[in-house]
């Protein structure tokens, strides 16, 4: 397998793919056609130097998937809508003046989301766990003890919380354009021509997904909590949010490591993150696919990077994704 370079994530009856700092949204409209939009998206640091930095690349780059991954979620979502909204006729100034209303509703509404978002997911992942784990304070003595305690029922409710909304229909459906995301993403990476069935025999499951990075998250906590330690209650809470964009810088360089590299080592970390995406990915249907390819068509050139690795002899003619 050989690295690529893109990235993406599945969005409301579609895939978002990412090349540098090129993006394109693909999604199934309600007629059936594929939309495609393509745009860019420079990031939140514009000085190379800095944002390529160790540990701060994965602060930058955690606080990016929140905020692009909201505006692809809203864009998908837009078709959706539109469509409840096609039997009102609008004059083209109308529809000028409720297009500019509705982009000011859009970016405060994803704003408050994100903001909404991150704040949930600490109480609910860092600050919940840390109080539940009081109830063993009176039994156990080892600090180091109750914090791995605490770090395992993080874990529980986060694999909890993954596997309760996957049951949901609408989820499921997001998840099999996860799917359709990744195997899009293991063809090429495995030398195969981006068709509907080389994409269809690969796997779904890919180690540079963010499902095993927020499991990475989860586990590098732990080791953080039960080695930096403070007696004070409010400052135990303190620590686990000021410490929330190190550990995750943190998490991104293993994941950033695990997509490149093929290491036994590196394998065998990666695992639990695999095991997890089997959660967070369903197989997905022909048309997901089409949509998939669609979304890497539009910013990746495929066909010169499978051409270049059979070329360099980094693939055999029968080579299977793994």
């Amino acid at each position: 397998m050989k690295y690529s370079g893109i990235g993406g994530q599945a969005v409301i009856e579609g895939v978002m793919m990412k090349n540098g700092e090129k993006y394109a949204v693909a999604v199934r409209k309600p007629n059936q056609e594929i939309e495609v939009e393509i745009s860019e998206y420079a990031g939140i640091v514009k000085n190379k130097k800095i944002r390529n930095l160790p540990i701060l690349r994965g602060i930058f780059s955690f606080i990016e998937s929140l905020t692009l991954g909201m505006k692809t979620l809203t864009f998908s979502a837009s078709f959706f809508e539109e469509e409840e909204e096609a039997q009102k006729p609008l004059t083209e100034r109308e529809k000028i003046k409720q297009a500019k209303k509705e982009k000011k509703r859009e970016d405060a509404m994803m704003g408050g989301t994100v903001v909404f978002s991150i704040a949930a997911a600490i109480v609910i992942f860092m600050i919940l766990p840390l109080f539940l784990s009081r109830f063993f304070r009176g039994l156990i003595e080892s600090e180091m003890l109750i914090a791995l305690i605490e770090g395992v029922i993080r874990l529980t409710i986060f694999i909890g919380y993954v596997g309760l909304i996957s049951l949901m229909k609408d989820i499921r459906r997001v998840y099999m354009y996860h799917g359709a995301e990744h195997k899009c993403i293991n063809c090429i990476e495995h030398g195969m021509d981006l068709t509907t069935e080389n994409v269809k025999k690969s796997s779904r499951l890919h180690k540079r997904c963010g499902t095993s990075f927020l499991l990475i998250v989860m586990l590098i906590s732990i080791l953080f909590f039960m080695f930096i330690r403070v007696d004070s209650g409010l400052l135990r809470v303190a620590l686990r949010i000021v410490l929330i964009p190190v550990i995750a810088g943190v998490s991104y360089e293993f994941i950033r490591l695990a997509g490149r590299s093929d290491n036994a080592v590196v394998n065998l970390l990666s695992k639990p993150g695999l095991l997890l995406q089997r959660l967070t990915t369903k197989e997905p249907d022909e048309e997901m696919i089409e949509v998939g390819i669609a979304s890497v068509e539009a910013v990746f050139d495929w066909n010169a990077y499978v051409a270049e690795m059979r070329k360099n002899g980094d693939i055999s003619g029968n080579n299977k994704p793994g």
